[in-house]
């Protein structure tokens, strides 16, 4: 082989990308065009040329560390280290090359354009030119997305779908399993933060199925949530709508979008059935005192808010996560080819501009995704 074939050979297995040496701020990104390419060590996993991706809060909290003690534990095993960690939890892209068992070739050709998500346990995540992912966590991508469209959807609708299908059990036993839904005809859900990106999505789903959705958001952010289907829409910095909720309750599902978390569920003085929120101290107890008594204290925190719900009439409060599930993906992809979901961008940004994008996102109130191009 001569020297310019080795050369050309190698070069084909650099890539450029975004990476952390150590947590911290926004400064800890660290961009490289000599990135080592993943490559595809498990016979179901598939590898993918990334041409658009998103930055999530779920990004910016483990650029400064959250839940480093759990995933650490998934993720660094046999010879793996901590160091260097990418980033990016979805993506829309190109199948270039796949695992033996990656056999098929009518939905997942070489070639094909793809969208899918990339697990918190995994190290190497989606902001970089390519990507390797398990098959059951991506799926062709819908044909009337662009690619940064595509890039924006699955991550925050997954997290939206698991935690009313799986952790809400709305559609029941066939709703978890089969994802493809449920008669909501007679539900009446509480979607607090309709204008983020978890919020927006669960409003489109929830009305797709037939539900009456009542959301919260800031007075700027009405008429976009108004747009995405909601029934009723309420300022949440204003006192006097925000007393307005009593009216319309008790609800099915009040679902916390806005970060309130647990101790958001006390300040409700109306009844509900579930009260779901995105905002569990699960791994932040985990990451400030270790795993047993992180484990210990989220046990009691569970225990605790609940008793205090029961106690004054009001239903259960659980916590919801984020799931890759592929009746997911598949639920989602049905409802945007029926155009009954519709993706928010806010803005788009270069490559190199991935600092810029980690910014917008950690400076908060988002009307969209914020999506990197990276072809």
């Amino acid at each position: 082989m001569t020297k310019d074939v080795i050369k050309t050979t190698k070069s084909k297995l650099k890539m450029k990308g975004w990476q952390i040496h150590s947590y911290g701020d926004v400064e800890e990104l660290q961009y490289s065009d000599k990135l080592k390419m993943p490559q595809i060590r498990q016979a179901d996993h598939c590898l993918v040329k990334v041409l658009a991706t998103s930055v999530n809060p779920i990004d910016v909290a483990m650029l400064s560390g959250y839940g480093s003690k759990v995933l650490n534990a998934m993720r660094c095993q046999g010879n793996s280290i901590e160091f260097p960690l990418t980033l990016g939890r979805e993506f829309c892209g190109v199948l270039v090359q796949k695992g033996m068992n990656v056999n098929d070739n009518s939905q997942l050709p070489l070639g094909q354009r793809v969208w899918g998500v990339v697990p918190v346990q995994m190290p190497q995540g989606a902001h970089a030119e390519y990507v390797a992912v398990p098959k059951h966590c991506l799926s062709p991508a819908p044909t009337n997305l662009n690619n940064e469209e595509a890039a924006s959807v699955l991550y925050a609708g997954l997290t939206a779908w698991s935690g009313l299908y799986v952790t809400a059990n709305l559609g029941g036993i066939c709703g978890s399993l089969t994802g493809s839904g449920a008669n909501c005809n007679n539900k009446r859900i509480l979607v607090l933060g309709g204008s983020g990106s978890v919020g927006s999505l669960a409003i489109q789903m929830l009305k797709a199925q037939g539900a009456q959705v009542v959301s919260t958001c800031s007075e700027n952010a009405r008429e976009l949530v108004q747009n995405l289907g909601a029934d009723i829409v309420v300022d949440y910095q204003n006192p006097v709508e925000m007393e307005t909720l009593r009216q319309y309750a008790p609800y099915d599902i009040v679902l916390d979008c806005s970060g309130q978390g647990p101790n958001g569920a006390e300040a409700l003085n109306f009844k509900y059935q579930q009260y779901l929120t995105f905002s569990s101290p699960l791994l932040r107890n985990i990451d400030s005192s270790g795993m047993a008594l992180g484990l210990l204290k989220n046990f009691g925190s569970l225990l605790e808010t609940n008793v205090k719900s029961i106690t004054q009439q009001k239903g259960l409060i659980k916590w919801g996560f984020f799931s890759p599930a592929p009746q997911g993906i598949s639920h989602l992809k049905q409802l945007v080819e029926r155009k009954k979901l519709l993706p928010l961008v806010e803005k788009t940004y270069k490559m190199e501009q991935m600092p810029e994008a980690f910014q917008r996102v950690k400076n908060g109130h988002l009307r969209g995704k914020i999506v990197v191009n990276v072809n």
